[in-house]
């Protein structure tokens, strides 16, 4: 019952955050793409860009393409006068029983696409390249508090992974800003957290989360839902819009979490958790802040782990 009060009205019509066109949309060819898989003539191209004085924008991506990513190369590409973007399926982020090897790989149509939108450099390199010593000699970055919480619960070792990988290529590219999806937005608050404790020079931007037309959030992971699955999977987004509008009217953000938790289930889904968090450091609100919040979700719909995230 509690299922069908709250997506009555709200999965109908979702409010979209963003679109973007597919890569054969997004821009005309602009030259040659450099696609590049080894630092030396990496860090020769970057010298090279350096020398005309041209700003640099990094994209690190996994690859698989969608228009979600080609999204954030649109944003770089407005602050940059060069775009690198990296694809590397990071092994280090994922953890026993995950997706690794289900994790899917179309790195000839992502060279295609990223060719077409205007892309200066691909930096699509392998295990060996990123981890020299081996995965398990490696020099790890271990992120505090902010990812030991939510997505750091559920996924131990995930925020290591990423904020090792995330090092490396700053190093590796040394971008005068990087872009990175709202849609992991508990991984741009580390990423955050590490530039400024490490004195990164580096401006990070945020780019909106891209929706299909149903309100489900862009993702790779998408295409393993089953057909029945991916036909409830936009209910995870009307759970965020009710978590909005329930926000100013329930005694307590805790409240609102407890409904959402709970729609979930009786929607299909296995939440790992839905909640509310101070967006700009994700501790808990005082009881009755309704301010510079956002509410965020992860839950399973299958075999098949989505996440998502609302500014309220």
């Amino acid at each position: 019952m509690c299922a069908v009060v709250l997506f009555r009205d709200l999965s109908i019509t979702p409010v979209r955050e963003g679109t973007v066109a597919m890569p054969n949309q997004v821009m005309p060819v602009q030259g040659t793409m450099h696609n590049l898989r080894h630092v030396g003539a990496l860090r020769k191209t970057i010298d090279h860009w350096r020398a005309q004085a041209q700003t640099i924008a990094l994209v690190p991506t996994m690859g698989n393409l969608h228009a979600g990513h080609y999204a954030l190369l649109k944003l770089a590409q407005r602050h940059a006068s060069r775009v690198v973007v990296s694809i590397f399926v990071n092994p280090i982020q994922f953890g026993l029983n995950e997706d690794f090897d289900r994790y899917p790989r179309s790195l000839m149509q992502d060279q295609k696409g990223l060719a077409e939108a205007g892309c200066d450099l691909l930096f699509a390199p392998d295990v060996a390249t990123m981890y020299p010593l081996g995965t398990s000699q490696r020099v790890n970055v271990h992120p505090s508090r902010l990812g030991q919480i939510l997505e750091g619960v559920h996924r131990p070792g995930f925020f290591d992974g990423v904020a090792t990988v995330v090092s490396k290529l700053f190093h590796l590219v040394q971008p005068d800003l990087a872009v990175f999806g709202q849609k992991d937005f508990q991984q741009f608050k580390v990423i955050e957290h590490l530039v400024q404790d490490l004195f990164w020079p580096v401006k990070l931007l945020m780019a909106p989360i891209q929706r299909a037309v149903d309100g489900l959030a862009l993702s790779s992971r998408n295409q393993c839902l089953k057909p029945e699955e991916r036909a409830l999977a936009p209910k995870m987004y009307a759970t965020l819009l009710h978590m909005r509008e329930h926000i100013t009217r329930q005694p307590s953000w805790s409240q609102v979490e407890k409904e959402a938790l709970a729609a979930l289930e009786c929607a299909g889904f296995v939440p790992d958790y839905a909640v509310i968090r101070r967006a700009q450091d994700l501790c808990q609100p005082a009881p009755h802040q309704r301010e510079g919040l956002v509410a965020l979700i992860a839950a399973r719909l299958g075999s098949t782990r989505l996440i998502d995230n609302l500014i309220l």
